[in-house]
This record gives C-alpha cells, structure tokens and sequence, in this order.
C-alpha cells in the first residue's frame, strides 16, 4: 500500500503557505475564506486551476501505475512518505487542470501532519466551499478516490508506527 516510502521534505508551495504546523481546520478555514471572495463559480474554478498550477510537478519517476488513484476518471497519481518527525508528506498531479487544483486543495489540508491527524480529519471544507455541488458525478467519485486513498496511506503508516 504505501510503495513510496522515501522521506521527503514539504514541497517549497506548502512551506511558503505557512501549512507546517497549522491544525487542519485552521487550513480548512482559510480554504473557506478563500473561496468565499468569489462569488461565482467560474472564479472558483478559475481558482483551482491556478492552485493546481502552482503545485510543484511530480516527478516523472512518481508517474507509475502504483501511484495511480483507482476510481478517477481523469490521471492522478498521489505519493505518500512518512517524515523523520512522523508526519504524512503526499505529492501529486493530475492530467486535469481542476483535479489537479483538487487534490492540491486536499494536499494543502492533509500534508505534513500525523497519521491519526489525517485518519480524524473532517474534510468540512468541501461543503463549505460548495465544491461537492459544482463537480460532475465522476469528479465526485473521483474526490472520495483521493481522499480514501490519502487515509489509506495514514492508516498504513499508523500501523507502522505501531510496531
């Protein structure tokens, strides 16, 4: 399950976000008010495809079938490596300009935090920002893959800080 298992440090767009060591809802929360300056959603969409294309590239080496998320309609892969400080770092890219502002979202609020932080998390934000209504059916599926997936990895580490 967690094939990449190489101790990485936080992309340079998380750090200069400020993301290390802030709560997930505190992310979640500036996500909101992010989304809330724009009030229609071609904005919102134009949104997430400028943070998908501010994510750092994932290296070609990442872009294997082993770290392809089942269950998107469009290409995503999505790496996952544990830190010395015991935190879940994940990488990833999609073919797609909005999936890739999607799992960028979803990176920006679950990276570089423990196994049991991410395991725990209520994703509130998707609501909130009304992102769940505004995605086709097959982006939604596509939403629950990356996520089940990005806890899929903090479950795996978790049972490896275990032993």
């Amino acid at each position: 399950m967690c094939n990449n298992t190489t101790s990485r440090q936080p992309s340079p767009s998380l750090q200069e976000r400020g993301v290390e060591g802030e709560s997930i809802n505190s992310i979640q929360d500036e996500i909101i008010e992010e989304f809330n300056d724009f009030d229609d959603w071609m904005d919102k969409y134009q949104l997430l495809i400028d943070l998908g294309n501010d994510q750092q590239p994932l290296p070609e080496s990442d872009k294997t079938e082993q770290n392809l998320i089942d269950g998107c309609q469009s290409r995503v892969w999505l790496t996952a490596a544990l830190t010395p400080e015991g935190l879940v770092h994940f990488e990833a890219e999609s073919d797609a300009l909005i999936v890739k502002g999607i799992v960028t979202l979803l990176i920006r609020v679950l990276s570089d935090h423990t196994p049991q932080e991410i395991m725990d998390a209520d994703l509130y934000f998707i609501e909130r920002i009304g992102l769940r209504d505004h995605l086709s059916p097959t982006r939604s599926n596509g939403l629950l893959a990356m996520l089940k997936q990005m806890k899929a990895y903090a479950l795996a580490y978790s049972l490896m800080n275990e032993k």
